[in-house]
């Protein structure tokens, strides 16, 4: 496929459940490489055969991602050009190869994407929700504390945030979701994208959870989740700081070595007033 001594790494997308979504130029290039390394060599060979693609495959997973990104690189360095696919989906969502694409380029070698299937893409457009500005998180981290600063992280963020979820740990994760952002923030629950049975659960995170409840979860899901109002946010920041006295304000900020003038003019963006309110108010309480 490649004319230099050196090969090159294709980062080949696969369908994520719909095998009518496998495009033209993925056929075309997995057929041509010389190797293809993929997550579940059991699984891929389905893909391969349906497309009468016939290279040799080797396995790259999750619990061989490093010793096999050397094997990898140095067949690539000898001039072979390597495909990667996973069991649905773009390597590295999700998914292995981050660390090949990292090690290939460390070692100079080219490396390509083709675009296709990616279920956070796909269930972000048909969630209804913003799609200016989002962030994809995968699924939750398994360590606890991790799994912790995601979610105190998602109480304040204004972006649409998309999570990956297994059916038998649906529930749990709608629960610790709703902990973080509260039961009335807006979500789509997607099922099965692409396949006979894909659905939409669209409403609120208690509405979900209330839903599955009652229907048992089946298929693999993606939860989009609705970003915090920014204006809310400042409301409660602001709210926050009526339980101190104006005086105390001014005073932590001057503890923290700023000026007077300084320290005022930031307690009155806190608060959301003008500063000569907190220079009245200070002035005020001095003559009594």
């Amino acid at each position: 496929m490649d004319t230099e001594k050196t090969g090159k790494l294709y980062l080949c997308p696969t369908p994520i459940g719909n095998l009518g979504d496998m495009s033209f130029r993925a056929v075309e290039t997995l057929g041509a490489v010389d190797l293809i390394a993929a997550e579940d060599t059991r699984n891929s060979i389905k893909i391969l055969n349906h497309f009468d693609i016939h290279v040799p495959m080797t396995s790259y997973h999750e619990h061989n991602k490093y010793e096999k990104a050397e094997y990898l690189v140095k067949q690539i360095l000898g001039g072979k050009s390597v495909a990667v696919i996973t069991d649905a989906g773009t390597p590295g969502i999700s998914d292995p190869g981050e660390e090949l694409v990292a090690a290939c380029i460390k070692a100079g070698i080219e490396v390509t994407s083709l675009p296709g299937a990616t279920a956070a893409v796909t269930a972000l457009t048909i969630s209804g929700l913003s799609t200016r500005r989002f962030c994809f998180e995968g699924f939750l981290p398994v360590d606890k504390k991790e799994r912790e600063t995601v979610l105190a992280r998602l109480t304040a963020e204004t972006r649409t945030t998309v999570f990956y979820e297994a059916p038998h740990r649906l529930l749990k994760t709608l629960e610790l979701l709703i902990e973080a952002a509260g039961e009335d923030r807006r979500a789509a629950v997607c099922k099965e994208l692409t396949k006979k049975h894909e659905a939409v659960f669209r409403g609120t995170l208690g509405e979900a959870l209330r839903y599955f409840t009652e229907n048992e979860p089946r298929g693999e899901f993606v939860i989009v989740i609705e970003g915090a109002d920014p204006e809310s946010l400042v409301a409660a920041e602001r709210e926050q700081w009526n339980e101190v006295s104006i005086e105390d304000h001014v005073k932590r900020y001057e503890d923290q070595g700023y000026s007077r003038k300084d320290a005022m003019k930031m307690a009155a963006a806190d608060r959301g007033v003008a500063k000569r309110d907190i220079y009245k108010y200070l002035a005020e309480m001095k003559e009594d």
